[in-house]
This record gives C-alpha cells, sequence and structure tokens, in this order.
C-alpha cells in the first residue's frame, strides 16, 4: 500500500519538466512593443508644417529656441560662417596696440657703443602727442631724436620739438641679454623696474609711483597734502633713486639724486621761481666711493636764467652786472657767492 502511494510522484515532477519546457520558446520569441502608437494602427508618416512661417514661433522675427530647425547650408556658406566666426574672435582678442595708461605712444630703438654682440640696444615708447607734465616729478626722461638717446633732465622741458617724452614699456639688451627692464609714464619711472648682469642674474629691483620710489618718505604742505613739500627716496632702507624740495607755491628749490645712501651727479639749486636754475654742484661719480662732503660748483645762472659761471668752459661773469629782463631797472653786480650745503638727510618715518 505504502508503494503504491509514492509512485504518482515522480510522475508529477517529469509532468511539470515537459511543460516548462514546452512554454520556454514562446517565452523568449521578440515582440515588438511601440510606445507611440497600438499594434492594432499601422505606422502612418506625419508631415510637420514649417513652425517658422507663423510669427507667434519667433521672437522680433528670430526662431525661438523651442521651433527653431537647422538649416541645411552649402560648403561655401558653411565656410563663410566659419570665416566670419574666426573674425569675431579675432576682434574680441586683439588689443590696442601702442596704448599705456590710455595715452598713444610710438615706439622707437636707440643704439650706444661698439657695433655687435657688446652693442647695447634701447627699445621703448614715448608719447605720441605732447603733454602737460606735472612739476613735483622728481626728473623727466625725454628721447631726443636729433641726439637719438634718451636724457634724464630735471626741468620740464615742453617746447622741444626734438624731445619727445618717454611713455611705455623699456627694455635694454645686449648680445640679446636683457640688461634692464622697466616702464615709463609720462617721462618718469614707474611701476617694476629690474637689472639683470651679462648672466641674467637679477641685480636690484625698485618699485617707483610716477617716479618716486614706493618707499619713499614724502611729506606736504598743509593738511589737505595737496602740495609737496619733499621727497626723500628710500630702497630697502637706504637712500637710493632721486631727491626733490620743493617752495609752498610749487616751484622746486633742490633737486639731486642719492646712491647707496651718498649724494651723487650734479645737484641744483633753483632761484625759486619760473623752474630757473641758479647753482649746479658735483659730487661724486658713484655712491660706492668715498662721499664728497663738500661740492664743487661747476654753473650758476642769475636770474636771467644767463650762464654767469662755468668751470668746464672757463666762463666767470660773477663779478659783472647784470642784463635786466625789463629795461631801465637798475643794475647791481653780484657778489661772490660761497657754495652752499645741500638738504640734510631725512630719516625714514617710521609707520
Amino acid at each position: 500500500m505504502l508503494m503504491y502511494r509514492l509512485w504518482p510522484r515522480p510522475l508529477r515532477f517529469l509532468t511539470v519538466v515537459l511543460a516548462l519546457f514546452t512554454l520556454l520558446p514562446w517565452a523568449c520569441t521578440r515582440k515588438t512593443v511601440s510606445f507611440n502608437s497600438t499594434p492594432e494602427q499601422p505606422a502612418v508618416a506625419v508631415v510637420v508644417p514649417d513652425t517658422l512661417i507663423h510669427t507667434a514661433d519667433s521672437l522680433k522675427g528670430k526662431p525661438s529656441l523651442s521651433t527653431a530647425s537647422k538649416a541645411v547650408l552649402t560648403k561655401e556658406q558653411q565656410k563663410a560662417a566659419k570665416d566670419a566666426e574666426k573674425d569675431t574672435q579675432r576682434k574680441s582678442k586683439k588689443k590696442k596696440k601702442n596704448v599705456f595708461l590710455g595715452e598713444k605712444m610710438k615706439r622707437a630703438f636707440a643704439k650706444s657703443g661698439p657695433k655687435g654682440r657688446n652693442q647695447i640696444i634701447e627699445v621703448f615708447y614715448y608719447l605720441k602727442y605732447p603733454k602737460t607734465l606735472s612739476d613735483f616729478a622728481p626728473a623727466h626722461y625725454y628721447f631726443d631724436t636729433k641726439k637719438h638717446k634718451i636724457l634724464k633732465l630735471a626741468t620740464v622741458e615742453e617746447n622741444s620739438a626734438t624731445l619727445k617724452i618717454m611713455h611705455g614699456p623699456y627694455k635694454k639688451l645686449q648680445n640679446n641679454k636683457v640688461l634692464e627692464t622697466g616702464y615709463y609714464a609720462l617721462g618718469t619711472r614707474h611701476l617694476r623696474w629690474e637689472r639683470f648682469d651679462k648672466n641674467g642674474v637679477l641685480l636690484s629691483k625698485t618699485h617707483y609711483e610716477m617716479g618716486f620710489p614706493r618707499d619713499a618718505n614724502v611729506s606736504y604742505y598743509g593738511e589737505d597734502r595737496s602740495k609737496i613739500n619733499e621727497v626723500v627716496p628710500y630702497v630697502n632702507g637706504k637712500l637710493e633713486g632721486d631727491y626733490a624740495k620743493f617752495l609752498v607755491d610749487g616751484q622746486p628749490e633742490w633737486r639731486g639724486q642719492f646712491e647707496n645712501g651718498k649724494r651723487v651727479g650734479i645737484w641744483t639749486k633753483y632761484w625759486g621761481f619760473r623752474g630757473r636754475r641758479r647753482y649746479e654742484y658735483q659730487y661724486g661719480e658713484s655712491g660706492y666711493d668715498p662721499e664728497v662732503t663738500e661740492p664743487e660748483l661747476i654753473r650758476e645762472y642769475n636770474r636771467n636764467a644767463t650762464l654767469i659761471y662755468d668751470k668746464e668752459k672757463n666762463i666767470d661773469k660773477r663779478g659783472q652786472p647784470e642784463a635786466e629782463d625789463r629795461p631801465g631797472a637798475r643794475r647791481t653786480a653780484v657778489p661772490a657767492r660761497t657754495v652752499p650745503k645741500a638738504p640734510v638727510k631725512v630719516a625714514p618715518k617710521r609707520k
């Protein structure tokens, strides 16, 4: 009896396996399903009209983003479109040439020294049109088109046609190696200036602000600080650069130069009106030589800006009557003067 009950179980198992094998091929067949239309309806090509012919589908005459269709262009039209795009990119990236700090300038160069590898070449720019310069600048730099070299002048020279005001980038080279770089602005040194040796090693770096070193001590007249009294140049805590002292009316009183903490070159004392010079004193040529305590008078001018003493040219008219500008004015003899001392050094201000 027990054997009769267990016999149908293997038959049931075989029946289930046969049923699975029968249904498996039908389950693996592909069936295309369309999400846009029902299988009962045949696919019909729908022609969509050009929506750009309706003004409602345009924005001020231009196709909107939702209705714009891609136009088919010929090769010539595609090439013209690419050329137009390139021109637009060039114009957007193109910078204004020969313009620095809003002023138009012209490029020039000067050569000095022997020809060949040791020749020094200076590449620079100057103002294309003349401009009134600041009287408070310690010195002004010009390009002399006649002498073909850069000049540093203490007084403002605006009437000379051969003097062009330096303005723009500057670079000095020798044997294709940079010796000095910087910028000029309205005749003054501006921004960062660097000097290198022949091997490209940086020797010095100085930052200027319209002629004055960035670390210079500047004193003013009055509380409004509109008029400069004295400019004492300091670089890295040492006297270095152009010195200037002015009167309360803005006229220059003293101009000179420091190097390595010592007075060097020519120091000029002014009369105090019209920017006219009075005395010119010669100090040492280098700040690394022993300092000259008593400078030598090399030139002297009277109130009419007439040279009355020149050591090099052996001119000495200091004992003669002066020729006055105004007729009928009283003539007075100019007595010999002692050499006044240059202004005292000013200690740096504590911040």
